[in-house]
C-alpha cells in the first residue's frame, strides 16, 4: 500500500474518531453530567430525573467507557501519524526559512 494511502486512511480515521470523541464528550458534559447520580437535568434546570439516567439505553458509565476507548484509539492514531511524518518533522526542524518560502537553509 502506498504511503499516501496509509496517511489518508490514518488521517480520515483520526478525524472520525475525534468527531466521536467530541460527541461523547458533549453527552457526558451536558446530557449526563457527573456528580448528579443521573439527576443532571433536574439539578441543571432541565426536565426531570426520569429522563436523564440513560441515553440510548446506556448510562453515564457506559458513555464514559466509550469515550475512554475512543481517546486511547485517538492517542495511538496520533502516535502513528507522527511516526508516518517523522522524516518531514526532522527536515522541518533542520531548516531555517529563507526569503523564498519554498527553500530553507540547513541548520547543522
Amino acid at each position: 500500500m502506498k504511503r499516501v494511502t496509509v496517511n489518508f486512511i490514518v488521517d480520515s480515521v483520526s478525524f472520525v474518531d475525534f468527531a466521536l470523541l467530541a460527541i461523547t464528550g458533549f453527552i457526558l458534559k451536558f446530557v449526563l453530567p457527573s456528580g448528579t447520580g443521573g439527576l443532571g437535568r433536574e439539578i441543571h434546570n432541565g426536565s426531570g430525573r426520569e429522563h436523564i439516567k440513560e441515553l440510548l439505553s446506556m448510562s453515564r458509565h457506559d458513555w464514559g467507557k466509550i469515550h475512554f476507548y475512543l481517546s486511547v484509539i485517538f492517542v495511538l492514531l496520533m502516535i502513528l501519524h507522527i511516526v508516518l511524518h517523522w522524516s518531514w518533522i526532522k527536515n522541518y526542524m533542520r531548516c531555517r526559512p529563507v526569503k523564498d518560502k519554498n527553500q530553507c537553509e540547513r541548520i547543522d
